[in-house]
């Protein structure tokens, strides 16, 4: 492998925070993915019928790997003259994308499918879509109902669609409307958020209200770039250059200028924090949202888990349950997109699979179907990308999420038009974008207030000179 490569591999994931969001969070994803208690030890779990095709499966979350397994139950009595028996390997995060990359190159050893997380989905697909096994006649049966945006996530550059998704990911504004009530803030106050503008309105007055040091109403991130992604898909602007062969990056644009100008506004009326541990999907995050120093902030409906696993009952904490709220987004011109599909895993098949059209069906049966999409709402908790299954979704009433949050997850997505959840490409110029942003230009614009234009135009040169 050489050395660039390596380089971005490791900087993809000390940055994949900012786009994780199957499993667990950054923070303790080795203590959820299912791994065993040592670390760099993999876990290795089968499941089907022995007599069945044997096909092989990496992922990096130990959820999905038994998702997976309940799915190729589900396959076998349906197709009993298809019959798989699968071999589920969990490996830590960065072990098997590294792995993975390094088969790929070498041509041998490869998985038939994998999942990729979608920070690192640049570096599987990378141009060179040989190392894939296209998906685009597998999800057929599927596609007419499926969130196109989000399939479009894992085009190649030549059209095809190389991974199937987990979920869409779409992002909302959460508010914990329960403690907001307190200082006097309803919820038609909340409704009637639109813009940029009428948050910070709300946010001074919550502030003014509470008088209380050291709390605030959101946080903006150093290590995560979920509201700039957002601004993008407010104005339809894309920093990678999007899909398209030859694409330049370009991270001075107006729609990341108006947020980050925005964001310190945020900090200097003491409106915002800057998040601890530098972003809310932490540790440090997470706490902060426990014990109400932020009572708002951006994130996509996969982080309806977080409240479940790491801020509720099962996470040893005091429930939580009817105090938060979730809303659409605010957009800086009303009429602009609202939302962006932010994080997730693109499951693959590789050309080495000697059951290439096999592994295809099976994925996108287990991650399209009713049947997979149904189990991945009621045993993960993602927002499903069949919008076929959002009314089902949103009319179970034992389900955690329609009874944790004031109002039903499914409701606030269905409100969504089909152009109000906009995406930023994943491509081959993603990694130098992320390195240089979450490691230096956020820390320089929030933490030390420079000027947001003259650190733009340095992080531009750095990317530029670092990116393919």
């Amino acid at each position: 492998m050489n050395k660039k490569l390596i380089s971005t591999l490791l900087c993809t994931t000390m940055v994949a925070g900012c786009l994780a969001g199957c499993g667990s969070s950054s923070s303790s994803s080795a203590k959820k993915s299912g791994s065993s208690e040592k670390k760099d030890e993999p876990k290795v779990t089968s499941f089907g019928d022995k007599s069945g095709e044997h096909l092989e499966l990496w992922t990096f979350v130990g959820q999905h790997a038994d998702f997976y397994g309940k799915m190729v139950k589900k396959w076998n009595e349906e197709n009993p003259d298809r019959k798989i028996y699968l071999k589920a390997t969990t490996y830590p995060y960065s072990d098997m994308h590294t792995k993975l990359t390094m088969t790929l190159q070498s041509k041998k050893g490869a998985p038939d499918i994998c999942d990729v997380e979608v920070g690192q989905f640049p570096n599987v697909v990378k141009g060179k879509e040989e190392w894939l096994y296209p998906l685009d006649e597998a999800m057929k049966p599927y596609e007419s109902t499926m969130v196109k945006s989000r399939l479009e996530t894992y085009a190649g550059s030549d059209g095809k669609h190389y991974g199937a998704p987990f979920h869409v990911g779409a992002t909302v504004m959460y508010y914990n409307l329960g403690e907001l009530e307190k200082y006097g803030i309803t919820q038609a106050d909340v409704d009637a958020v639109k813009t940029w503008d009428d948050y910070e309105a709300l946010g001074k007055k919550y502030v003014d209200a509470r008088g209380e040091k050291d709390k605030f109403f959101t946080s903006v991130d150093t290590g995560g770039t979920d509201w700039l992604w957002l601004a993008m898909s407010e104005y339809g602007e894309d920093w990678t250059g999007g899909n398209k062969k030859g694409a330049k990056p370009n991270v001075e644009l107006k729609s990341v200028k108006k947020m980050l100008k925005f964001q310190q506004k945020l900090l200097k009326e003491k409106v915002a924090q800057v998040s601890t541990d530098g972003q809310i999907d932490t540790d440090g995050g997470i706490a902060d949202i426990g014990n109400n120093t932020v009572v708002s902030f951006p994130k996509a409906l996969w982080y309806m888990s977080r409240f479940k696993d790491r801020l509720g009952e099962d996470a040893g904490k005091k429930n939580q349950a009817g105090k938060w709220y979730i809303a659409k987004c605010p957009v800086f011109e009303e009429g602009q997109p609202c939302s962006v599909g932010i994080g997730g895993t693109g499951t693959v098949v590789t050309a080495q699979s000697k059951q290439k059209k096999l592994a295809a069906d099976f994925l996108c049966y287990a991650k399209m179907s009713e049947e997979g999409e149904t189990a991945i709402w009621e045993d993960l908790g993602f927002d499903v990308c069949n919008k076929a299954l959002w009314d089902k979704c949103n009319d179970q009433a034992d389900n955690f999420y329609n009874k944790f949050f004031r109002n039903k997850p499914y409701d606030v997505l269905k409100s969504f038009s089909d152009d109000d959840i906009g995406m930023i490409a994943v491509t081959k110029n993603l990694p130098a974008i992320n390195e240089q942003i979450n490691t230096t230009t956020l820390n320089d614009v929030l933490e030390n207030g420079k000027d947001v234009d003259e650190a733009l135009s340095e992080a531009q040169s750095t990317i530029e000179s670092e990116a393919e």
